[in-house]
């Protein structure tokens, strides 16, 4: 230590305004001093145990009270990898030198032999059907892969079991209602409303849908298969028809033959209530709606009985799968 002036000792310190005359050459650190120090201490650990485990490979699963539990949760995580995997690979083997999806491949696959008799009953020509449907199919899974979502990546491997198999199975029962004009509820990338247009139900069909890529997916497969009966519109439904009861002329809507239609078609959009509150601005009187609904489909009609007052429940066919009903409706006058 050195000293001052009068000889006593003088303590090395750093001055502080704030403490009082006898604390100024204090070398105590403040709370503050002590915090951001145990901070340090604590980050500079953080960074050694991270090291630490870098070094010593992957973590350790942590010890469970439930062993049974936490072996199934791995084993569900490890059987989505596998499904992942597996999808990303489905009809690559469909797939030409650059890398597009070849209708006459695709439909080699044995699991078309299923649609077969949904379109016979449909009273389709499967051999002109099958291979537009499988045209159709390998224009979803190029968008998928190369523009935008369409559908999710692991629903690619059951494009046919699945989203064809549910659109094509009720066709007959649709064609039985007689209904020449269809309007479709966000349409998507197409399901139901294509696959049945392309097995020749319906006499034109107008697809609603709000997002503006699966609009233009839509316009490119509808040029690309020369369905010149089907038409597409951007845009919410219920703006749709806003804008027609004022009169305003939207040019696809008016080569549909405009509002109202004999049926509406709806896959797995809203809930039932406010589906059928646009179908019955949508539809003509007597006209029909079908709705394909999941499990919770009894549910929505108990809840909300008020669509009861213009709408009668015309049955329902369960679909193959057993998850899925279609649910027909038809308008009262």
């Amino acid at each position: 230590m050195r000293n001052d002036r009068s000889g006593a000792p003088r303590r090395r310190g750093r001055y502080d305004s704030t403490r009082g005359p006898a604390q100024r050459g204090s070398t105590r650190p403040r709370a503050g001093d002590r915090r951001g120090r145990a901070g340090d201490r604590e980050r500079a650990g953080d960074r050694d145990r991270a090291g630490a485990r870098g070094r010593a490979g992957p973590r350790r699963p942590e010890k469970t009270q439930h062993p049974e539990r936490a072996t199934a949760i791995a084993g569900k995580r490890d059987g989505r990898r596998t499904s992942r995997a597996r999808s990303s690979e489905a009809w690559d083997d469909a797939r030409d030198s650059a890398g597009s999806f070849k209708a006459s491949s695709l439909v080699r696959h044995a699991e078309w032999a299923s649609l077969v008799p949904a379109l016979e009953r449909a009273g389709a020509d499967v051999e002109a059907t099958l291979p537009r449907l499988a045209e159709y199919v390998g224009s979803v899974l190029s968008w998928n892969r190369t523009v935008s979502n369409l559908i999710s990546r692991g629903d690619e491997a059951r494009l046919v079991s699945r989203h064809l198999a549910e659109s094509l199975e009720p066709a007959a029962w649709l064609a039985e209602s007689g209904a020449r004009r269809w309007i479709d509820l966000g349409s998507g990338a197409g399901f139901p409303a294509l696959p049945i247009a392309i097995a020749g139900v319906g006499n034109n069909w107008l697809l609603v849908e709000s997002r503006r890529p699966k609009t233009l997916f839509l316009r490119r497969v509808i040029g690309q298969l020369c369905l010149s009966n089907v038409f597409v519109v951007h845009s919410r439904l219920e703006d749709l028809l806003h804008r027609a009861a004022l009169g305003q002329r939207d040019p696809d809507l008016a080569r549909a033959g405009g509002v109202p239609f004999d049926a509406l078609t709806s896959r797995a959009t809203m809930r039932l209530a406010p589906t059928l509150d646009l179908a019955a601005a949508s539809v003509r009187s007597g006209g029909h709606a079908f709705l394909w609904k999941g499990s919770a489909r009894g549910t929505e009609k108990a809840s909300a009985e008020d669509w009861s007052e213009r709408w009668r429940d015309d049955g329902e066919r369960v679909l193959e799968s057993g998850q899925t009903a279609v649910c027909r409706f038809l308008l009262l006058k």
